[in-house]
């Protein structure tokens, strides 16, 4: 007979396994299937989440764990067994809460929602996605009430990707940051950028991200890269990464979202073999995650060591519109502050302004204080309220991310907490490779991924995210002055 030890990792790697191969499925219709396959797709996923649901919220899972306990109370706290009957108990505990029926019509929502969206935004028609809206917010009220009254009722969601982290502790981060922000961007000169919107080959551009991916640390033949609609990146091992992006032949964007991508990739290629097919094998948090994305695309991608390097190679690809064009006037253009339409092209000033307004706005939409069908007009609102920007169209407001469409609800407060960590870890990293400048300018990415990999990306979930960010950083408080220090600076170096 197994020990129990064995019996559950058995267990944990079926229902890994299985949640595996619903994520193949779901990279597949988000990235190659036909839009005619989205009702058989979501039965085909409404199956398997409900496989993985049941085999791991079975009872027997539970007895396994409690027999457990004394083994886990005797081993190092950090070590992975200890932390995988930790971990473990934990996500069990929580998803014993959730119906299997509740879970597989969440499911089955988020597959059919995902093509109404992509057909909603082409149109610009955000009416014939609010019934399918109107479901994921129902079933996420549903959802919701499965658990203990909280601060909030967004708390259940947010813990989803911020494990322990309740409203009240993101509203204190956000109203430092708010106001901080909004006057950075009034104070902000104006910079051109004119030279970055015209005719860029697409071809091309693909070919410059697979020049600068093959740069970044991966393990060749362990990541691929594919265009999509609303780019994303997710994984099935530590060695399948899937990446992708979107090339507009009008603008040079694509640059910074693959390499936005390729941070999550990273964090997914860098966690430890000994943690996969287990509840280990993740980040301990979004916001962790997000601080990756958004340390590769901005604090890399962005700065001017980075392009030291790579300015000369993107102006052999675009000549016509780069070639007259310094490296000091390319720098301050893709390093300016300036309030715009859509999220994932906003700059890092008024990116976290965009997140913090869809977090005020589902809030509302889970207690019931905005109707979905005001929502565009509430957004468009909003918009100006935040960014002094008029909204054209549904397609560049309401309808413009994805995550709604699949029922992601709590997901984007962990964009800007990801801004406001990425400094903190960014501190180590500058402490820990004082000559990383040097290394940029030379092209050379691999020891900061190494450093990153070794420090964070190796652990995993065997740590809280309080405890992961205390491990890297000394603190385990998200503390926004960094950011803001960088962001001051930033615009200080535009005048």
């Amino acid at each position: 007979m197994s020990d129990p030890l064995t019996t559950l990792r058995e267990r944990l790697a079926e229902v890994a396994d299985v949640a595996r191969a619903a994520g193949v499925l779901v990279w597949d219709q988000r990235v190659t299937m036909p839009p005619r396959g989205t009702e058989a797709r979501a039965e085909v996923l409404a199956t398997l989440g409900r496989i993985a649901h049941e085999r791991f919220t079975d009872p027997e899972v539970g007895r396994l764990l409690e027999r457990l306990r004394p083994l886990e109370e005797s081993l190092p706290y950090d070590c992975d067994d200890a932390s995988l009957i930790r971990v473990t108990r934990r996500d069990w505990e929580k998803a014993c809460r959730v119906p299997t029926d509740l879970r597989v019509e969440m499911t089955r929502a988020a597959a059919r929602g995902h093509q109404a969206w992509v057909e909603a935004r082409r149109e610009s028609d955000f009416g014939s996605f609010l019934p399918y809206l109107r479901t994921n917010v129902e079933l996420k009220r549903r959802y919701v009430e499965c658990f203990e009254p909280a601060d909030s009722a967004y708390t259940p969601l947010l813990d989803d990707y911020e494990p322990g982290m309740t409203t009240a502790e993101v509203r204190a981060v956000f109203a430092t940051l708010r106001p901080a922000l909004t006057e950075l961007v009034r104070s902000a000169p104006q910079v051109d950028a004119s030279f970055l919107h015209g005719s860029f080959d697409p071809e091309r551009q693909r070919a410059f991200a697979g020049r600068v991916l093959a740069t970044m640390g991966f393990e060749e033949g362990a990541w691929r890269l594919d265009p999509t609609a609303h780019p994303f990146c997710t994984s099935f091992s530590n060695r399948d990464v899937r990446l992708t992006t979107r090339y507009r032949p009008h603008d040079l964007e694509s640059i910074w979202s693959t390499m936005h991508e390729a941070g999550h990739g990273l964090y997914a290629h860098g966690i430890a073999d000994s943690l996969m097919r287990t509840p280990l094998g993740g980040a301990p948090s979004l916001a962790l995650n997000e601080s990756q994305s958004r340390t590769w695309e901005n604090l890399v991608g962005r700065s001017r060591p980075f392009w030291t390097h790579w300015y000369g190679p993107l102006q052999e690809m675009f000549p016509e519109q780069l070639g007259g064009v310094d490296l000091d006037a390319f720098v301050r253009a893709i390093n300016r502050a300036e309030p715009g339409l859509i999220r994932v092209d906003a700059d890092e000033t008024t990116y976290s302004l965009h997140v913090i307004l869809r977090f005020e706005l589902e809030q509302d939409l889970i207690d019931g204080t905005v109707a979905l069908e005001d929502l565009p007009e509430v957004w468009n609102a909003r918009m100006r309220e935040f960014l002094g920007v008029e909204v054209p169209s549904d397609a560049d407001g309401v309808l413009q991310d994805v995550h709604w469409s699949g029922g992601a609800i709590g997901y984007f407060p962990t964009y800007a907490l990801g801004n406001v960590i990425s400094l903190q870890i960014w501190a180590k990293v500058r402490e820990a490779l004082p000559d990383l400048d040097a290394r940029m300018a030379a092209g050379e990415l691999h020891g900061l991924s190494a450093w990153l990999r070794d420090n964070l990306y190796a652990l995993g979930r065997k740590l809280t995210p309080k405890e992961a960010l205390e491990r890297v950083t000394g603190s385990g408080t998200i503390d926004p002055e960094p950011y803001l220090r960088y962001l001051r600076e930033k615009i200080d170096s535009l005048r």
